[in-house]
């Protein structure tokens, strides 16, 4: 950069400007997913993609919107907690919905987030009682297991012990 090494300088429009450009988009794309996937409690990078749409800002907004909604990023949590069990089943098929006395939200079909209303999932998930429903389609049995979410009490009460 400072000219020392005495290389032709690279000027727009030419090829080793183009490679330049895609070697720096590469680098910048791998750090900016190192930063993302690195996270305080991160398990995993989480890439959302917004296809098929009328234009680049649109596309923007609708994969941010996504991808910081906390909505989804459990949906993901969940997906993964079903894939350590060890039991068998398909995630591409599998449909996760939210309930609660304010309604039902679907959020997953076919192991795919779908488009929903953050303010209604919002409400949903507010109640006291909230259920989690994991359809995994592979015959008719059921079950039910309780639990309760974790909060920042949770680290609070946690943190004060001691052995």
């Amino acid at each position: 950069a400072n000219g020392m090494a005495e290389n032709p300088e690279i000027t727009y429009g030419t090829e080793d400007y183009k490679n330049f450009a895609e070697a720096l988009h590469t680098i910048n794309e791998y750090l900016a997913k190192k930063i993302a996937g690195d996270g305080e409690g991160a398990t995993a990078l989480f890439e959302v993609k917004a296809v098929g749409c009328e234009s680049v800002e649109q596309a923007k907004t609708l994969a941010k919107s996504i991808v910081c909604s906390n909505l989804t990023k459990t949906a993901i949590a969940i997906l993964c907690a079903m894939g350590y069990s060890g039991a068998q089943f398909d995630p591409e098929k599998v449909d996760l919905f939210f309930e609660s006395k304010a309604g039902k939200i679907q959020i997953i079909e076919n192991g795919t987030a779908v488009d929903y209303s953050e303010a209604e999932a919002t409400k949903i998930l507010s109640e006291t009682e909230v259920t989690a429903i994991a359809d995994v389609k592979m015959g008719d049995k059921t079950a039910t297991a309780w639990g309760c979410d974790l909060t920042h009490g949770y680290i609070e009460i946690n943190a004060d012990y001691r052995s």
